[in-house]
C-alpha cells in the first residue's frame, strides 16, 4: 500500500512537472510574470461570463491542479484558496449579459479576458490564454487550444474562474429563486428550460440564446397581435 502510494505521488509530480513546460519556456526566454488567463460561462442561458487571470512564481506546484471542469466543487474551493493565496497576482474580469447581448458572446469572453489580465500587478509580460487571442491588449500571448489541460497557469485560472461564477450565479438564485441558478448555473439542463417555460426569463437570463430569442419573439408577436383587435 505504501510504494502504491509513493508510485501515486510520482506520477502526480511528473504531470504537474509536464503542466509547467509552456511556464518554463517562456522563463528560458527570459519573460517574469507570466499569466494563465480562462473564461467560465460562455455556454450557458443566464449570467455573466467571468474570467480569471493568474501570475505563479516559477516554484509553484499544487498537487490536484487540473482543469476545472474535472473537478468537484469542494475540490475546486480549496485549491482555489491555496491558488490565490500563493499566486503572485490573481484578478478576475466579469461581463455582463446585457454586454454579451450586445456584442456577441465571443467579443464578450475576450473582454473579460481582457479586464483579468489588465487588473495584474504586477503587469505581466506574457499571456497564456485558453483557446483564444485577446485583441487590443499590448502584451505578447499564446492561445493554447484547451490549454486548461496543458499549462499549470491556465489550469489555476480555470479553477478560480470556475469558483468565482458559482459564487456570483448562487448569490443570483437568492434574487430569481424560481430558476435553480444554485444548481445548474445557469446552464441548459430540463429544470432550468422547464423553468423558462414556466416563468419566462429573468433579467440575468442573455436574450441574444436560444430559446431566450425566440420566446422573446413569440412574445412580441402575440402583443403586436392582441394590440391589432384593441
Amino acid at each position: 500500500m505504501l510504494g502504491r502510494s509513493r508510485l501515486s505521488e510520482k506520477e502526480e509530480l511528473k504531470r504537474l512537472e509536464s503542466l509547467k513546460r509552456f511556464e518554463n519556456q517562456l522563463y528560458q526566454e527570459g519573460y517574469t510574470y507570466i499569466a494563465g488567463i480562462d473564461e467560465v460561462g460562455r455556454g450557458p442561458l443566464a449570467g455573466p461570463v467571468v474570467a480569471a487571470a493568474v501570475i505563479l512564481p516559477p516554484e509553484f506546484c499544487l498537487p490536484g491542479v487540473n482543469d476545472s471542469k474535472v473537478l468537484s466543487e469542494k475540490k475546486r474551493q480549496s485549491l482555489a484558496s491555496q491558488i490565490k493565496r500563493f499566486a503572485l497576482s490573481w484578478a478576475i474580469g466579469i461581463v455582463s449579459p446585457v454586454v454579451i447581448d450586445r456584442d456577441n458572446i465571443l467579443n464578450a469572453t475576450c473582454e473579460a479576458m481582457r479586464l483579468a489580465g489588465k487588473a495584474l500587478l504586477p503587469k505581466p509580460d506574457f499571456l497564456l490564454i485558453d483557446a483564444v487571442k485577446i485583441p487590443d491588449i499590448d502584451i505578447n500571448q499564446l492561445a493554447i487550444i484547451k490549454g486548461d489541460t496543458l499549462s499549470m497557469s491556465i489550469a489555476c485560472a480555470s479553477i478560480i474562474a470556475k469558483t468565482e461564477r458559482d459564487q456570483i450565479m448562487k448569490a443570483y438564485d437568492l434574487l430569481y429563486p424560481n430558476y435553480g441558478f444554485a444548481r445548474h448555473k445557469g446552464y441548459a439542463t430540463r429544470e432550468h428550460l422547464l423553468a423558462l417555460e414556466a416563468y419566462g426569463p429573468c433579467p440575468i437570463h442573455r436574450h441574444s440564446f436560444e430559446p431566450i430569442k425566440s420566446m422573446r419573439e413569440s412574445s412580441y408577436e402575440f402583443k403586436q397581435q392582441q394590440c391589432l383587435f384593441e
